[in-house]
């Protein structure tokens, strides 16, 4: 018997364009779309880190472009945009990955450092699903809807002792997602937005978010600390790049064609207790 689900999972002939591409989750995003046969528009604030990513999906066989990309900025947004349409064909899935993470006590945080965090994290999701609505409603330049992917986090769901500021940036990417899902159904653009809320991932970077805890003076040393917050998932692992990169690819393809407004844990069951 043929397998009638497996094709749901496929972006052949989509394109998508993934932001802070030159990052680890970012990469494995981009990695993982393409290999579903997507061809892939990777940018970053980081010329040789989103070249790298670019290089790698191309040299696997993909059709992949790079572009310098502030997503603070909507001139960065519109110029990428276009460019994704105009190089690639069209723009059917956006994935809203760049962000930035600083720890603090509250009472060291500082008023300009919130500030940036909100601006990467917050507002460039908003410009984001802003300029891709635009053109992936039916009168937009790509006109053919698709899928908006928003990186929160599962920082996003729960508090988290020193990280004020990205805990309420990734919490309002939660909530701007069920506005845009919800207002994109009700005017039949054919575009769905979901959030995904990853956990601490292993990888450098997730090492070097832990050490923050040791830096701060919480736990005496990382492996303290990676033991600790280990013992805080159900599934007694970390997630790797990959997992976020699969549960992309399902939010992105028509496997989830009826999925809008969702928030999807990729959390071992951490944010569940």
């Amino acid at each position: 018997m043929a397998d009638s689900t497996l094709p749901q999972f496929r972006l052949d002939g989509k394109i998508a364009l993934v932001t802070g591409a030159g990052g680890v989750l970012g990469a494995a995003i981009a990695e993982t779309l393409a290999a579903a046969g997507a061809a892939v528009m990777v940018t970053d604030v980081r010329e040789k880190e989103g070249e790298a990513t670019a290089d790698a999906l191309r040299a696997a066989g993909a059709k992949a472009e790079f572009r310098v990309h502030d997503v603070t900025d909507e001139a960065s947004w519109n110029s990428v945009v276009d460019a994704t349409i105009a190089t690639l064909g069209g723009l059917d899935v956006l994935v809203n990955n760049a962000g930035v993470e600083r720890m603090a006590f509250i009472t060291e945080c500082t008023v300009e450092e919130y500030r940036w965090i909100q601006d990467v994290n917050s507002t460039g999701t908003f410009l984001g699903c802003k300029v891709g609505v635009t053109a992936m409603r039916p009168d937009g330049a790509a006109g053919r809807g698709g899928s908006i992917v928003n990186l929160s986090s599962a920082a996003g769901l729960i508090g988290v002792t020193a990280l004020h500021a990205y805990s309420a940036s990734k919490g309002a990417v939660r909530l701007l997602t069920k506005t845009v899902a919800v207002e994109c159904a009700q005017l039949k653009t054919g575009i769905r937005c979901n959030s995904l809320h990853p956990s601490v991932v292993e990888s450098a970077m997730g090492d070097h978010f832990l050490q923050n805890f040791v830096d701060l003076g919480l736990t005496p040393d990382l492996d303290t600390t990676r033991a600790a917050f280990l013992a805080q998932v159900p599934m007694g692992e970390w997630a790797l790049p990959a997992d976020v990169g699969n549960a992309a690819l399902f939010l992105a393809s028509d496997a989830a064609r009826f999925i809008t407004g969702a928030e999807l844990s990729v959390d071992g069951g951490f944010t569940a207790t």
